[in-house]
């Protein structure tokens, strides 16, 4: 009992104490203190520390999304504790530090200290907007001889990895064009869906010189920030796809997208009414994406500057000035199209693809393509606008040998001699596209050997239509030759009897003229 009394007497002995110091020393003061000590620890310690904040006021930190996707890519390796996320559209999980746990890293030989801090928040007043019930956030302690070193550039170099693994993370998507120009929920043009073509440039069928030629021009794009803003250009290129049908021009800008991982924006021409509207489109297109232009021959009349130059002076003004008013809806050119509603003009189209508007945003592709390259106004094929044309050709024999690879898993030594030996001699002859040369792969992909054997039948098949045809275009020109022979032949006889006439003619006259004297 004795106990219990000296054990009451002594909490209230504190409490009193307690009472006098808060008395004493009011929480202003203590606080005042506490900072002091904080300082002077400061002041003797060799490290300085950094809070990066989950929410900044009621904002998201971009900072903080950096750090945590950043640090995924080390935490991976070397965290002992981890944490798995999996973001939206995206097919890959990531890893992410754990609560309250540490991890080092090094930049430019210097070594850094991540914390990643969580705290209940306290109870909250009103909002407008709830906040987690979490307090997160990371916390840099960098060594105070480092900081001016490192500080600025380490934060860039964490937000520059941080999208470039955002990238690679994300699935690509494909943008199309809203129908007459409507807007979608939120009030964007361009509708989008999940891009999961699988075309890489190890199975496109091309000649490997010219893959790699594509391959290094597009590295040269994507790492040339820094000479594009040296020379003063709009950080875009524009590149032309020509040929036949079925020769992989879709395939090509698959490729080029997954190997950049770029979104597409497919622009459908025929629901575009105004230049104004094409612009708006352009303004709502993301940086680092492909812009399409498919069958631009076929989207729009682009020739109306050609027909226009056989008449008269003034329509001839009118169409140097008015630069050729294209129409919609088809393969279709001078009054054939003259039906449609669209007015967009070739100099809008050329000011969307390297005018003013074209700057708007960067790191970012236009991709025309055509079957019918002839029929493009010149115009839109020069430096600056179609930068580099590629002609997707017929089926070669380094094409046929990757397409054998891709379907039949065939190595150029798996195949016999004179198999192999045949099929160089009738490839290029036949002229026949990748998409037809896969097609009789595909449908005698269970037996190699037949599949063999059948595309070597349909390609002397088409080389001997090929030739029947040359034979019979080379007959039709001789014919057509000597039609015109002939019918310059009577008239050289015409001309020549006029002229015998008028000599007949003078000489009468002077003949008259001397009876006269």
């Amino acid at each position: 009992m004795e106990y219990w009394t000296s054990l009451a007497s002594l909490l209230g002995v504190l409490a009193f104490c307690q009472t006098l110091l808060q008395l004493v020393f009011p929480p202003e003061l203590r606080f005042a203190a506490f900072k002091l000590l904080n300082r002077i620890s400061n002041w003797f310690s060799s490290y300085c520390y950094f809070d990066i904040t989950e929410i900044d006021g009621v904002n998201t930190n971009e900072l903080y999304n950096a750090v945590q996707l950043y640090l995924s890519s080390s935490v991976s390796i070397t965290g002992s504790r981890l944490s798995l996320t999996r973001a939206l559209n995206s097919s890959a999980i990531t890893f992410g530090l754990s609560n309250n746990d540490c991890i080092v890293d090094t930049y430019n030989g210097v070594t850094v200290i991540w914390e990643h801090v969580v705290t209940q928040r306290q109870s909250q007043t009103f909002s407008w907007r709830p906040l987690p019930e979490e307090k997160r956030g990371f916390t840099l302690r960098i060594k105070k001889r480092d900081k001016k070193l490192i500080l600025d550039s380490y934060l860039d170099y964490i937000m520059e990895k941080a999208n470039e693994m955002r990238r690679k993370n994300q699935d690509r998507l494909l943008y199309t064009n809203s129908r007459g120009g409507s807007l979608d929920s939120r009030g964007h043009p361009w509708e989008s869906v999940p891009f999961k073509h699988p075309s890489t440039f190890e199975t496109l069928a091309m000649d490997p010189a010219k893959k790699g030629e594509i391959l290094k021009d597009l590295v040269d794009f994507a790492n040339g920030q820094g000479f594009y803003q040296k020379t003063g250009r709009a950080w875009k290129r524009g590149y032309l796809l020509y040929g036949p049908p079925g020769t992989g021009k879709s395939s090509m800008i698959a490729a080029m997208a997954n190997y950049l991982g770029y979104d597409i924006y497919d622009l459908e021409l025929t629901e575009v009414h105004t230049n104004s509207e094409l612009r708006k489109l352009l303004m709502k297109t993301s940086s680092k994406s492909i812009i399409v232009i498919e069958d631009i021959d076929c989207s729009l009349s682009l020739t109306s500057r050609k027909n226009n130059t056989n008449g008269t002076n003034s329509t001839a003004r009118s169409s140097y000035y008015d630069v050729g008013e294209m129409r919609g809806g088809g393969c279709v050119s001078g009054e054939d199209g003259a039906g449609g509603n669209n007015t967009i003009t070739l100099s809008g189209l050329l000011n969307f693809t390297d005018g003013l508007w074209s700057c708007c945003g960067s790191e970012r592709i236009f991709v025309f393509t055509t079957n019918h390259i002839e029929k493009l106004d010149p115009a839109l094929l020069r430096s600056g606008r179609m930068d580099m044309h590629i002609y997707m050709s017929y089926c070669s024999f380094p094409s046929l040998k990757i397409l054998l690879k891709n379907y039949l898993g065939m190595e150029e030594g798996d195949l016999d001699g004179v198999m192999l030996k045949e099929l160089e001699d009738v490839v290029e002859k036949a002229e026949m596209t990748p998409a037809d040369v896969s097609e009789v792969l595909i449908k005698n992909r269970t037996d190699k050997e037949k599949a063999v054997r059948e595309l070597l039948e349909a390609l002397k098949v088409r080389r001997a239509k090929n030739v029947g045809l040359r034979e019979k275009n080379a007959d039709d020109v001789e014919e057509e030759e000597q039609e015109k022979r002939a019918l310059e032949s009577p008239k050289e006889g015409c001309e020549f009897q006029e002229e015998s006439c008028k000599e007949g003619k003078g000489n009468d006259e002077k003949d008259d003229v001397t009876i006269e004297k």
